[in-house]
């Protein structure tokens, strides 16, 4: 009986020898296999980052130039909604006027540099009121003697990178309400 349970314990040696071997380790191609597919995962990964990044970058940029398409805008509306006098027959790029507090402004769009201007007609003074513009329209609603306006509808499209947008307004002109 001895001899058998020799047997048995060389016999679990050699298992053991064997399970120990098939244990070692990964082979080098294993380990090639796996760094390629890890490195595949990662630039995936930094290539999704990479173009959240540049969205992000290019929602700011239009949000920034809409932002003060909307400013100048108000500032336009505020002016001529109280203005007292507002030129019917001046341009469609252009809308010229007098305060209540009787400046003489105008607003004028040069499409050769893109920007939007207030100058102040009494002392030739330009001020960019915004800039990225691609377009801008006074549409005016002239008085029933044609010597005044009513209304004037303003339209302008700013643009960032590749995105384009359109804000528009209307105004009023209180004094010409009766």
């Amino acid at each position: 009986m001895r001899h058998n349970r020799r047997e048995t314990r060389d016999e679990r040696r050699g298992t053991r020898d064997v399970v120990h071997r098939q244990c070692r380790g990964f082979t080098i191609v294993e380990l090639l296999l796996v760094l390629a597919i890890t490195g595949m995962l990662l630039a995936a990964v930094a290539v999704a980052f990479n173009a959240s990044v540049i969205n992000y970058r290019e929602n700011e940029k239009i949000f920034k130039t809409i932002n003060n398409a909307r400013q100048a805008l108000l500032r336009m509306t505020s002016q001529l909604r109280t203005g007292y006098w507002v030129d019917p027959n001046a341009p469609s790029n252009e809308c010229s006027f007098f305060t209540a507090d009787g400046q003489d402004l105008t607003y004028e769009y040069r499409s050769a540099d893109n920007k939007l201007y207030l100058i102040t007609n009494s002392d030739d003074q330009e001020y960019v009121l915004c800039e990225n513009v691609t377009s801008v329209s006074f549409i005016k609603t002239a008085t029933d003697d044609g010597l005044d306006c009513k209304s004037v509808q303003i339209s302008m499209t700013v643009q960032s990178g590749d995105m384009q947008r359109t804000v528009s307004t209307a105004v009023v002109i209180r004094k010409n309400l009766m």
